[in-house]
């Protein structure tokens, strides 16, 4: 049973923009209430790229401030970024993830890549 699903990932230029979606299966949605995006990149380990809270506080890592945007919808079953002016250090398979409440566990989509060059 998929449970979270990533997609919108891909080739763009230097400079360009691309947003990405998370859609959560609804059977999970009562385990969560906030979001994240992670991203490795090869040969680095996965990092925080931005986070939402159930109040919709957001945090970003600071290479991607001003640039990058989390949102989600009404219902909370999709999450989004929003990634402006890209550059090729930016390229790395980007991950969605949902903390469960109460837990130090979560839920992991299974990743989409996206690569920034011309």
């Amino acid at each position: 049973q998929v449970q979270l699903v990533e997609s919108g990932g891909g080739l763009v230029q230097p400079g360009g923009s691309l947003t990405l979606s998370c859609t959560a299966s609804r059977s999970i949605l009562k385990n969560v209430d906030s979001g994240a995006w992670f991203r490795q990149a090869p040969g680095k380990e996965r990092e925080l790229v931005a986070s939402i809270s159930q109040n919709g506080d957001t945090t970003y890592v600071e290479s991607v401030k001003g640039r990058f945007t989390i949102s989600r919808d009404g219902a909370q079953n999709k999450y989004y970024l929003q990634m402006n002016n890209l550059q090729p250090e930016d390229t790395a398979v980007y991950y969605c993830f949902l903390p469960i409440l109460f837990s130090n566990r979560g839920y992991w989509g299974r990743g989409t890549q996206v690569t920034v060059s011309s």
